[in-house]
């Protein structure tokens, strides 16, 4: 090589070194994947993931458009629209704890249904077998005739669990009855209630939450003979009368005023319940300004009299105040429970077990379609690779499977040009230079 062309070799490669140098020591920005930005505190979405990781979390949650929820002493509660299922603010809404009585809202939330309110039943001493010492009862006598109705009034009324007794003869027995709640609890969306004891009694690993409570009633409410027991203040028991008829009144004392405790303007129900283990439990649902609200409160640690009762009436008031403006933390499952209104016995467990059975092979045969897909696609995306490796692969170098621009791909294309563009500067000076 000529003296006049080594310094052009020496520049050529100078070139390379120095583009080479440049690309590895700034590579080019990408883009993240989709959704890679999140967000945090009291504004994430209501998703159903960010639904899902916000009421999983301890502590108050609510969304930062509206004003901070009164401080109560529940160990657990829940604010909901019941008109579209919009959570409003909770605290450890899925909290595991005992139920007490309001547990009574899944019991009638499955059997309700299956029988009519004129339907009369003579109660024998095999219907009130079993019940546990320091339950709550309606009165119900042996070789009595009830009408259905009646029994529901006990339940909703006095939460006798004399009542829930007969009813659960009635369905089959008490084990029939309790793995038939099991399966409503699954089909409304609840995770986290295990039923032990259809009436809500102390029993152990027997456990539900604000948020499952919250669903039984959202979905019990759609029923109107649910609804209509729910807002029953007093009755007649039983309604026909005679001599040994009497009068009950509901026990919630948010809804008829008693104990101390003022009425609740536009209150529909739910229920209450008592026991040792649970404490005071309350699921309250009321109706102001054409909104229904859902308010669950669970043992509440004040020591305050009338707590549950106070703490629910300050959550449904803040509720109504902010309602309107509030995004929601999270939304309910759009779930449902049985059919409106009351049906025949004929429509009961079987009918149920071959819906769950059918939905359940819906679901395998739509999670086998989805395998099949997806071993079609990783078959195709395979070929893909083998197609265009090698030399092929070079047309479409830098280009990622998602089909933005992979690092190392800008990295061979820019040294390759740098290569090419010094390689030409040298053989161009060599040329001038011979």
């Amino acid at each position: 090589m000529s003296s006049a062309s080594w310094p052009s070799v020496k520049a050529g490669t100078a070139a390379v070194v120095c583009a080479a140098c440049l690309v590895v020591t700034c590579p080019p920005a990408t883009a993240g994947p989709p959704g890679s930005v999140g967000s945090s505190g009291t504004d994430d979405e209501p998703g159903a993931e960010g639904s899902g990781a916000r009421l999983d979390r301890s502590g108050v949650q609510f969304r930062s458009d509206v004003s901070e929820p009164p401080s109560v002493s529940a160990l657990s509660w829940m604010v909901t629209d019941a008109s579209d299922g919009k959570i409003l603010a909770a605290k450890n809404a899925h909290r595991q704890l005992p139920p007490a009585s309001t547990l009574k809202t899944l019991f009638a939330l499955t059997v309700l249904p299956k029988f009519g309110q004129d339907t009369v039943h003579t109660v024998s001493e095999d219907d009130l077998s079993g019940i546990n010492q320091g339950s709550s009862l309606v009165g119900i006598k042996e070789d009595t005739r009830y009408s259905v109705a009646d029994l529901w009034r006990g339940v909703f009324l006095s939460s006798g669990s004399d009542a829930v007794r007969t009813l659960a003869s009635m369905n089959g027995g008490w084990q029939e009855t309790v793995s038939d709640m099991r399966d409503m609890a699954r089909r409304v969306g609840a995770r986290d209630t295990t039923v032990e004891s259809a009436d809500g009694f102390d029993t152990p690993g027997q456990v539900s939450s604000a948020y499952d409570l919250t669903l039984f009633a959202k979905a019990g409410l759609t029923n109107r003979d649910f609804a209509r027991f729910a807002a029953t203040k007093e009755a007649q028991f039983p309604e026909s009368g005679g001599p040994d008829s009497f009068g009950i009144q509901n026990t919630n004392r948010l809804l008829v005023g008693s104990h101390g405790v003022t009425p609740y303007p536009g209150l529909v129900g739910v229920k209450n319940g008592y026991t040792s283990q649970a404490g005071n439990t309350l699921v309250a649902a009321a109706q102001q300004d054409g909104r229904t609200l859902l308010v669950t409160v669970m043992n509440p640690q004040s020591g305050e009299y009338n707590a549950v009762y106070e703490e629910a009436r300050a959550l449904l008031d803040w509720g109504f105040s902010a309602a309107p403006d509030a995004s929601p933390v999270a939304v309910l499952p759009d779930k449902v429970g049985p059919a409106t209104g009351t049906t025949s016995r004929a429509h009961d467990h079987d009918d149920a077990r071959v819906e769950d059975r059918d939905h359940d092979r819906d679901q395998d045969r739509a999670r086998a379609r989805d395998h099949d897909r997806a071993r079609a696609h990783d078959r195709a995306r395979a070929r893909a690779v083998g197609e265009h490796s090698g030399v092929v692969h070079a047309s479409a170098v830098g280009r990622s499977a998602r089909g933005g621009t992979a690092p190392w791909g800008w990295w061979y294309a820019v040294i390759g040009a740098a290569l090419l563009t010094g390689l030409g500067i040298t053989l161009w000076r060599s040329r001038r230079g011979a």
